[in-house]
């Protein structure tokens, strides 16, 4: 179940991956999360167009090496994936063959985000109502050299499940693997995931799949590998509220108060002080959910004004 796994030659030392999450996954939190154990990060997903036109703050989501000495050590990560999205196949092809795009190991293509702004603009789900155009987005990537790996839905709603079908466009397109959320974009979050989906994923191509949704714990592992037979697990949620949800799974036990406040310190290296001290509130709120007092420890991480606040509420939450 558990195991190292083998990506058209790009080898994972194992099988549980962390989730790309917009506003969430950047450089630090991926190298902890990496730290605690998992085979495989994923940054934030990044605008195909964005890089296209030169966005700064486009390039900021692809962050991917140890910043200066004021972060001590750093860690580096290996492999490393990148999510992009988009619908243009010759600008998605611009965008894997593009400088800010050479340092990863394997481009990840958004086919999956349900949020209006992005399915409005023919992106992300919205690609799973157009075949064509997605195989063309595929086809056009993989002629960039890169690995490309396909992140999808079920379908749209209930009615219009369309799993293997997709896969098997994915793979007939080049991809060398996919990620199946098991839930339709009219679900969004919510809901049981959809192992029969997963599983007839699995069933119709022979590139690893990934199972998607509902992953908290070991056991949640070991239901989806049984329902599914899915080769890898990605991990979503249950990374924001316990990073070490990885090292659970793999049965190591870290003292997690370290980790933390080299999140912490690592976030304020690479993006300021205000930036640290809106996100890392936001992380140190995850982090309170199930503590003793956990209602008034996120009111108060809430109530911090600077960095330094937030790392005493770390402190006081994670001190033995």
């Amino acid at each position: 179940m558990l195991h190292a796994i083998d990506i058209a030659g790009m080898v994972c030392p194992n099988n549980l991956f962390l989730a790309p999450m917009a506003g969430y996954t950047n450089l630090p939190f991926r190298s902890m999360c990496e730290a605690l154990g998992a085979g495989l990060t994923f940054t934030e997903m990044v605008s195909a167009k964005g890089l296209h036109y030169g966005n700064e703050e486009t390039k900021q989501l692809l962050l991917h090496a140890a910043p200066a000495a004021s972060c001590g050590e750093g860690t580096a990560e290996r492999p490393i994936a990148a999510q992009i999205f988009g619908s243009d196949p010759d600008i998605m092809r611009e965008a894997c063959e593009s400088e800010a795009l050479a340092p990863f190991d394997l481009i990840d293509l958004n086919m999956g985000c349900p949020m209006p702004k992005i399915v409005r603009n023919g992106d992300g789900s919205a690609l799973m109502e157009d075949l064509p155009r997605a195989e063309k987005v595929i086809s056009a990537c993989v002629k960039s050299g890169k690995r490309i790996s396909v992140k999808f839905r079920t379908g749209v709603d209930d009615a219009h499940k369309i799993t293997a079908e997709f896969a098997k466009m994915c793979e007939g397109a080049g991809a060398c693997m996919i990620t199946v959320h098991g839930r339709t974009r009219e679900k969004i979050y919510t809901g049981p995931c959809d192992f029969a989906e997963i599983a007839a994923a699995k069933a119709a191509v022979k590139i690893p799949v990934v199972a998607n949704g509902g992953i908290w714990n070991e056991k949640d592992v070991g239901k989806m590998y049984e329902r599914t037979g899915a080769d890898a697990f990605m991990i979503a949620r249950a990374a924001l509220y316990r990073p070490q949800t990885f090292a659970d799974i793999l049965g190591a036990a870290p003292e997690m108060l370290p980790y933390f406040l080299r999140q912490l310190e690592e976030t304020r290296a690479y993006y300021g002080e205000r930036f640290a001290l809106v996100y890392m509130r936001k992380m140190a709120a995850f982090y309170a959910k199930g503590q003793r007092g956990a209602v008034a420890l996120r009111r108060r991480c809430f109530a911090a004004e600077t960095t330094e606040e937030v790392r005493a509420l770390m402190v006081e939450i994670f001190s033995p």
